[in-house]
């Protein structure tokens, strides 16, 4: 359990339950230490492409509202400066609270608000409102959701499918070396008929490149934002066209093509997106989790086993025999296809939590989601760099 250090100088604030004791050094402020006082759960902070999904969606909406006259337009350049400092990672260390939170991600989101606030009344020299100005024309139930999608779209398209596309690569160039390798194909772990060793590989690229093609379709959905939504998605409190102008400076700051959406109140209420994505990414799983099975038994021996395939040395295998080598790298990643399949089934449990107006399991959803597309990228990479490579 976490508790404050009665060493540590602190400072009061403010907020509309009394008084709370912030840390001196803290750039959050009264919001923020409530959740980190309530929430002693895991020690899991927040992924790191979620936060910098949070500091986009500040950023985009400072923009957005002083292009509408929201908000004054120096206020606004110093919110979207600020926002751009945590979207870039520097100020990841003042967001602590853990991902066990309330189902919205409120703590989170008003984390973001303070921090950008706090930075923001110091660079103006006049109180910047974390409610009023930060989160201008925006709520926790649309800000949440909507970085879940950022977050999964920037991830998935920087560092997961980039890393398969390697992959499927490195696999159809060692095709083209095995062409004329025949082996005994087999069925039921039994001899069967005749297989070039090209066309073993050939069926796991195209298992893989399978894979990716329906993550990718999965991705483009989640480029629908529920911002501009607000509380339960009529857009109370936000301006007619914030929806529309803070998606145009997202697309210029991101380079993807997210879309506003008319009708916000299916994205606020429901998190079946990140559901169907969750579905690719565990189909991902189970293929990567296939081959990495078959790459261990063609390794299996190499004197009583199968030993059609030597896997890359890559370190001691046993305490007492030595010599001995095992497929680190496959079984490694057969352990993290094993994991994506249980964030799926979370994913799928928080995803039905959609009570009327709003789903409340939203930053498991974040975590578990970016967690899998997170291993999964560094796994393809392992496997394209550590296995497929080098392998004789």
């Amino acid at each position: 359990m976490k508790t404050q250090n009665p060493e540590q100088i602190y400072r009061t604030e403010k907020d509309s339950l009394g008084e709370v004791r912030v840390p001196e050094a803290a750039l959050y402020g009264a919001q923020t230490q409530r959740a980190v006082d309530n929430f002693p759960v895991s020690g899991y902070a927040m992924p790191r492409a979620f936060i910098r999904a949070l500091g986009l969606v500040k950023q985009s909406a400072a923009l957005a509202n002083a292009e509408l006259q929201e908000l004054d337009s120096d206020m606004a350049k110093a919110i979207s400066a600020i926002a751009g400092r945590v979207a870039a990672g520097e100020l990841d260390e003042e967001f602590p609270v853990d991902v066990f939170q309330t189902g919205s991600g409120t703590s989170s989101n008003m984390n973001a608000n303070e921090v950008i606030a706090h930075l923001a009344s110091a660079e103006l020299g006049q109180p910047v409102n974390p409610n009023d100005h930060v989160n201008a024309g925006q709520s926790s139930n649309d800000v949440i959701p909507t970085a879940i999608h950022i977050s999964a779209c920037l991830t998935v398209s920087e560092q997961l499918l980039p890393s398969l596309e390697s992959l499927c690569s490195t696999l159809q160039q060692r095709e083209a070396e095995f062409a004329d390798t025949i082996k005994t194909g087999r069925t039921h772990l039994m001899d069967a008929m005749p297989i070039s060793f090209a066309q073993e590989l050939s069926a796991w690229r195209k298992q893989l490149s399978s894979a990716g093609q329906r993550i990718a379709f999965a991705r483009d959905e989640m480029l629908h934002l529920a911002q501009g939504g607000t509380a339960v998605g009529t857009g109370i409190n936000a301006h007619q066209d914030f929806s529309d102008v803070f998606v145009k400076y997202l697309c210029d700051i991101t380079g993807l093509q997210f879309k506003a959406v008319d009708q916000p109140f299916e994205l606020i209420s429901s998190q079946d997106a990140s559901v169907a994505l969750s579905g690719q990414l565990k189909a991902l799983a189970t293929a990567l989790m296939k081959i990495s099975n078959d790459l261990r038994w063609m390794n299996s021996g190499p004197l009583a086993g199968l030993a059609e395939v030597e896997l890359p040395a890559l370190q001691p295998g046993s305490s007492i025999m030595p010599g001995k080598v095992n497929p680190v790298i496959p079984e490694a990643v057969a352990m993290v296809a094993a994991k994506v399949m249980g964030n799926d089934t979370t994913i799928t449990v928080a995803g039905q939590s959609g009570n009327f107006q709003l789903n409340v399991m939203l930053p498991v959803v974040a975590y578990s989601l970016l967690e899998s597309i997170h291993l999964l990228g560094n796994s393809c990479q392992l496997m394209s760099e550590k296995v497929i490579s080098g392998f004789t």
